[in-house]
């Protein structure tokens, strides 16, 4: 039989004996205070730090990108639902002089990152 953690969940909760070296959890499991942040994310966030904004072209042409779908799918929709990035025309989601630009939150996350050494 395969133990996964729900299997010993229910063992335990149904008073059932759980094999030696395992043990029953104890309190709430809480989420962590920041949520990871990908790679690409931090990417996008570092490029951004010391300009006021930024267009698809000029992220395309600093990652070296060919694909705006790709540049997206991968940087701009990830930093935009996480909060970190937001743009300059926002009732004009696909403008062609569309920009974008750090947020607060943006700001502070990057400081983060710098005072942990990019370890999230």
């Amino acid at each position: 039989m395969i133990y996964n953690n729900a299997t010993r969940l229910n063992r335990a909760q149904s008073g059932a004996q759980l094999a030696p070296g395992w043990h029953q959890a104890t309190g709430k499991v809480t989420s962590p205070v920041t949520a990871p942040v990908g790679e690409y994310v931090t990417r996008h966030l570092v490029l951004l730090a010391d300009r006021a904004a930024l267009s698809n072209a000029n992220i395309l042409e600093a990652f070296g990108l060919k694909s705006r779908r790709r540049l997206r799918d991968t940087y701009i929709d990830p930093s935009l639902a996480e909060g970190l990035v937001e743009p300059t025309i926002p009732e004009k989601p696909t403008s062609r002089l569309q920009k974008y630009r750090l947020t607060e939150k943006g700001r502070r996350l990057l400081e983060q990152l710098g005072k942990d050494g990019g370890r999230s």
